[in-house]
This record gives structure tokens, sequence and C-alpha cells, in this order.
């Protein structure tokens, strides 16, 4: 169905058919429910805070012996903050954070792993793109700086990439 036909409906259709299907899409759909929840109660601090929880508890598990160390669960909470149109500052904050936490585990315990440190790279990258493309590079100049110079002074397979995106940075 096009925009046109779907504004067509709208302006054709009762207005409690209409309640009634919202109501199903908010019941059927988990990313409708949480869109709503968040128009109607931004709690931005408390969605920042659980993210963080979540993507220490990968490296530094409260619960298991294991750390999981996914990416993946700080990606579906960035992509998650993106679609919901949290504040930059925040999305920002939660893709450094998690750079971060993995340096933090890494000073500790060394990766054998090859693509752990590309998968950070990335996310680097992809943190530096956003503060760039948001004009933030002022507010967080000092963090960037600092995830470089880990990987520098962990001696990471990568360090030179870190370096490369560093220097656009600046």
């Amino acid at each position: 169905m096009s925009k046109r036909d779907l504004k067509k409906f709208l302006a054709a259709a009762p207005k409690e058919e209409l309640e009634e299907q919202l109501l199903a899409l908010y019941e059927k759909f988990g990313d409708v429910k949480a869109y709503y929840n968040f128009i109607f109660n931004p709690k931005e601090d408390k969605l920042e805070q659980e993210a963080k929880l979540k993507i220490s508890n990968e490296y530094f598990p409260t619960k298991s012996k294991r750390a999981k160390l996914r990416r993946s669960t700080a990606q579906k909470y960035i992509k998650q903050f993106l679609l919901l149109g949290v504040d930059p500052f925040i999305i920002a904050d939660i893709m450094l954070y998690n750079i971060e936490t993995a340096q933090k585990y890494t000073a500790k315990r060394q990766m054998r792993y090859a693509s752990f440190y590309i998968s950070i790279f990335s996310s680097y990258r992809q943190a530096s793109d956003y503060i760039i493309s948001n004009n933030m590079d002022a507010q967080f100049k000092a963090r960037m700086c600092a995830v470089y110079e880990a990987a520098k002074a962990q001696r990471w397979e990568n360090w030179k990439d870190f370096e490369r995106v560093w220097d656009n940075f600046e």
C-alpha cells in the first residue's frame, strides 16, 4: 500500500476502527509498543542506564561466570535509540561506552580472536562518523582520544586503524 492510499484509507475510516487497529498494532508489534511508550513517557536517562547495564553484563556478567562479548547487544540498543529519536548525545555516549567497556575487559584479559578487534574498530569508526555528523566533536574528543590511546597501549593488532580514524576525527 502506498502512502497516498494509506492517507485515503485513514481519511475515510471511522475513528473507532482506527482506534481498534492502533490497539492491535500496539499489542502485536513490540516496536510499535516501544515507540508509543517512548513518545508518551520519554525517560531517556532510564533507557540509557538500562543499555549501559546490558552492555556491561556482556563483558562483566553478574549472574554467570563467562563473558559473552557480544557487540550486537550494544548495536541493538543503538539501532533502537536511532529509531525512537533519542538525544544524539545519549546515542554517542552509548557508542563510546560499549568500546570503553570492551577495552576495560581486554586490559585484564587479552583476546585471541581478530574478529573481536575488527568488531570494536567498526564500532569506533561508526561512533566517529556519528559524532562528526552531529557536530559533537568537542564534547567527545577526549573520549575518542582515550579509546585510540587504549587500543595503542594494549597493543591491539589493528591499533593503526584506530589511529587513522582518530587522525580524521581531529
